[in-house]
């Protein structure tokens, strides 16, 4: 459920939500350099692809979300490329909702963007097994951190969604654990054969 449709959430949500996300597009923006712009296209199409693809758990539902793995691959470009592909799902096929488009974005590429900003030092020094691990950790993590989010957003909307928060959290569990593996393989196969895009070269370079 990380696609909130409209008319869930409360207004003072809604409006904080889209004032984060207007600041994280702003943030992202700065950030994109005019050669990123094709890798960023890129992946904000692989996001609107696989997201697409729902798993129905429980009262809930699961997808792919790539934030962590986006996040390490683009940094806070990230922001605008979630936007993009949750705005087009929003528009086409009636995933999560227009007025809930902000807190969408936030709960969605904001954890994503701050694990990889954290891990980036890390990124860029591992080696081997350690770079894999580092790499589906920030996955995982960034799913969790989706699933608290979500669960926020909810719960200041109401007290009534809270008997069904921890049902909710848990369906992101197994979707935490697809997310690590693909992100450590990820991660491990663009530094072996393009490690500029995890800013690695640059760093070796530097240091030479």
């Amino acid at each position: 459920m990380a696609h909130i449709p409209d008319g869930v959430l409360s207004a003072p949500v809604l409006i904080g939500g889209a004032a984060l996300a207007v600041g994280g597009l702003a943030l992202g923006l700065r950030r994109l350099e005019e050669r990123d712009i094709p890798k960023t296209a890129m992946l904000a199409a692989v996001f609107f692809v696989a997201s697409l693809v729902s798993v129905p758990v429980g009262p809930s539902s699961i997808h792919l979300l790539l934030a962590g793995t986006m996040g390490m691959v683009l940094g806070p470009a990230a922001i605008p490329a979630v936007f993009v592909g949750l705005l087009l799902q929003a528009v086409l096929f009636g995933f999560g909702g227009l007025t809930s488009l902000g807190v969408d974005v936030v709960d969605i590429a904001f954890p994503g963007v701050m694990l990889a900003l954290l891990a980036g030092p890390m990124v860029r020094r591992a080696e081997g097994w350690r770079l894999v691990a580092i790499g589906g950790v920030v996955a995982g993590l960034a799913v969790v951190g989706t699933a608290g989010m979500v669960s926020l957003a909810l719960a200041l909307s109401s007290a009534d969604y809270l008997p069904s928060l921890r049902v909710i959290a848990v369906t992101y569990l197994p979707l935490a654990a697809v997310e690590a593996v693909i992100g450590g393989f990820l991660v491990g196969f663009l530094a072996r054969v393009k490690p500029e895009v995890l800013g690695r070269q640059a760093t070796r370079e530097a240091a030479a």
